[in-house]
């Protein structure tokens, strides 16, 4: 009778702690307000240029980089924000990136759609659809030949499924074994193109058919399916057994970008998306499994609301980049 009840144990309450749990929903937490404060700042004219928020997408984004350790790498999607803060950034950095201030990730030269975090092990977003996962694959074959045991996760959307250097990744990743696990988080459209008139096939994960890999789609914005699947496929790499596809079905609250009318879908369908809340839902498992109580998820929304707000000010305040050093970082002095 024991043993039955252990299989019955959600796959998150079985790997992880309750304050890997607690710290789970806290990124999440961290992911939402971050979204929702860079799109205050962005109306009131304090963000230029455009934005692509993920608000809706956190527990496939958290979930995802749950099985990762701390040197294990992911590459980012011009919707990275969330990857970014799932893998261990600092807000604060974050937005003064998005100020363009000099204590930016990038110095301020990247902006929303270029965040990266080495020392984190993320590599980088990129704003070229499918633009990250030939250089996942990249990093995924310097970690087998340097044998370093580094695990690369590669996050792109559906419409990427679509492009020739998801084909080309893919295959060559499969031929060479390498330890890269592939991410296609669906929210059902690739920019205001939904899947069914982009993509032949059902699933995205029936194409690691084609590949010889393995392929599975699951509930991105459910925390046990997701971080079940990506647990898998990262063991599955770093055992030598080459990649994995992971179809994460999840949703996007917002338009494409912030110049998205939103004339392609319908509000009964944003609204129903909205009403599944996948944090609400996260933090409402943790409290049925008597991780935390109401009290503790609330504790956990205030702390974060703070954490926005000193954010907010550090970027408002830091130093903007000097006139003269605009060529700076553009290019590097080779020794002679």
């Amino acid at each position: 009778m024991a043993k039955q009840k252990m299989r019955n144990v959600p796959f998150a309450l079985k790997k992880y702690s309750s304050e890997q749990l607690k710290g789970a929903l806290r990124k999440m937490y961290l992911i939402r307000k971050f979204e929702e404060g860079a799109e205050n700042c962005y109306t009131r004219g304090l963000i230029h240029g455009t934005m692509h928020l993920s608000i809706g997408q956190e527990t496939s984004a958290v979930g995802s980089c749950m099985p990762l350790a701390a040197d294990d790498q992911i590459t980012s999607t011009h919707r990275g924000h969330g990857h970014c803060v799932a893998k261990g950034a600092e807000v604060s950095r974050m937005f003064a990136e998005f100020f363009g201030k000099e204590t930016g990730y990038c110095k301020g030269r990247g902006g929303s759609m270029h965040m990266a975090d080495v020392e984190k092990g993320n590599l980088g977003a990129n704003g070229i659809v499918a633009g990250g996962i030939p250089i996942a694959v990249g990093a995924a074959l310097s970690s087998k030949r340097l044998n370093t045991g580094k695990v690369v996760l590669c996050f792109f959307g559906d419409g990427a499924n679509n492009e020739g250097a998801f084909h080309e990744s893919l295959n060559m990743a499969s031929i060479w074994k390498l330890p890269v696990v592939f991410i296609c988080e669906n929210n059902k459209y690739g920019m205001s193109t939904s899947i069914e008139r982009s993509t032949s096939v059902k699933n995205i994960s029936e194409r690691a058919a084609g590949y010889s890999m393995p392929g599975v789609t699951v509930d991105g914005n459910d925390f046990n399916a997701i971080t079940e699947a990506v647990d898998t496929a990262v063991e599955h790499a770093r055992s030598g057994n080459g990649p994995s596809l992971v179809e994460s079905l999840t949703y996007r609250w917002r338009g494409h970008s912030k110049s998205d009318r939103n004339r392609y879908r319908t509000k009964e369908e944003i609204n129903d998306w909205i009403d599944r809340d996948p944090i609400i839902r996260f933090s409402s498992f943790l409290v049925q499994n008597s991780v935390l109580n109401d009290e503790e998820v609330k504790a956990i929304e205030i702390s974060v609301d703070a954490e926005i707000e000193a954010a907010i000010e550090f970027a408002k305040s830091s130093p903007d980049p000097l006139l003269s050093d605009v060529t700076r970082d553009v290019y590097t002095e080779v020794a002679q």
